[in-house]
């Protein structure tokens, strides 16, 4: 099965890169994503699968001022979101919430509950904790890590504590355990940090270079899915790190982005600069850990874990988000501002 002419697509204005599911929205399948224009005055489209699933509905349009390069949805409030945005000049950062009589207003305008200030440099994401209600939050620029107290009654954010990640290291993302409230791994040029959140300190690295993106694994503890730059995709288990447990391909230009399905263990999207989006049936059991006699090569080869191919995008696709809500179906984003929604359910039928 190709990519788009199985899947329900949707169009942006604008151009665009993150794409978000809406955890808290129990009662719809719901998507929230943000344009990319330097020129023009951006968009958030809050988008549902009709309860047919045969169409995707904008539910809620709302003007954004800046450019949009992070976009994340409060997993406890289905209206409160958060944004990286760049103004031209400078990057910020901001919590966001939807007017609750929005479906009743002509022109509903965001409201901002807190800005998010305290950083300097580039702000690469901004990460809520996504087990549950949380007070908490953590924004990661290019040097620090800053941990966030979130007051959404009172409108307000309040720099709980702030850490640098030292000399020649330039944080570029990062991802809350969501088996630990207390640990967060951060992505850097040259390693996996690991901070622990009660010290603000790192507490273990892996050394391994050019990690695009980062993903724990919500059923199985210990698992964490890394995408690079040029080796693909490595599975690793956090408890025997020098190596992964597993090496996926990935695709043929950069693997941009990966994330693992929220309720079927092993099952992981990939998406990258070949405009194409991957869909992988990997090990992530701990009983596969390399040895001496096991190299990654060899059990890689013993069976193909490409379940399938969705090619039919014609820009880079940069957004991927899974479904908690239906967790066989998952929504990509193409840089042309296009939205695709597809279910596995085909895929896993065969299997």
């Amino acid at each position: 099965m190709q990519g788009g002419p199985s899947g329900i697509g949707y169009g942006l204005k604008y151009q665009a890169r993150c794409i978000s599911d809406v955890k808290a929205d129990t009662d719809h399948t719901s998507f929230i994503t943000g344009t990319l224009s330097l020129k023009e005055e951006n968009e958030v489209h809050l988008i549902r699968l009709s309860s047919g699933g045969t169409e995707l509905v904008c539910e809620g349009l709302f003007s954004h001022p800046n450019e949009i390069w992070d976009l994340a949805s409060c997993p406890f409030d289905q209206r409160i979101f958060s944004t990286v945005f760049f103004t031209g000049e400078s990057y910020g950062a901001a919590v966001w919430q939807i007017p609750e009589l929005y479906g009743q207003l002509n022109s509903p305008q965001l409201e901002c509950i807190d800005p998010l200030d305290a950083h300097v440099g580039k702000i690469n994401c901004v990460l809520w904790w996504p087990s549950g209600r949380h007070d908490k939050l953590i924004s990661i620029d290019e040097e620090n890590i800053v941990l966030w107290s979130l007051d959404c009654s009172k409108k307000s954010a309040q720099v709980h504590s702030k850490e640098s990640a030292g000399m020649l290291h330039y944080l570029s993302g990062g991802a809350w355990d969501p088996h630990d409230v207390n640990a967060v791994a951060a992505t850097c040029e040259s390693s996996i940090q690991f901070w622990d959140l009660r010290t603000m300190k790192k507490a273990n690295s892996i050394e391994h270079s050019h990690v695009r993106c980062a993903n724990y694994d919500a059923k199985k503890k210990h698992i964490l899915v890394t995408a690079e730059d040029e080796s693909g995709i490595c599975i690793w288990d956090l408890r025997m790190s020098k190596v992964p447990i597993q090496e996926l391909p990935g695709h043929t230009h950069w693997t941009w982005a990966v994330t693992c399905n929220p309720e079927h263990d092993g099952l992981i999207l990939s998406a990258g600069t070949d405009s194409t989006v991957n869909l992988w049936l990997a090990s992530t059991s701990s009983s596969d850990k390399l040895t001496s006699d096991c190299p990654v090569e060899s059990r890689s080869q013993q069976f193909d874990p490409l379940l399938n191919s969705y090619s039919d995008y014609d820009d880079s696709v940069y957004g991927l988000a899974w479904s908690s809500r239906e967790p066989w179906i998952f929504a990509s984003l193409s840089y042309d501002g296009r939205v695709v929604v597809e279910s596995i359910k085909p895929i896993l039928s065969r299997k």
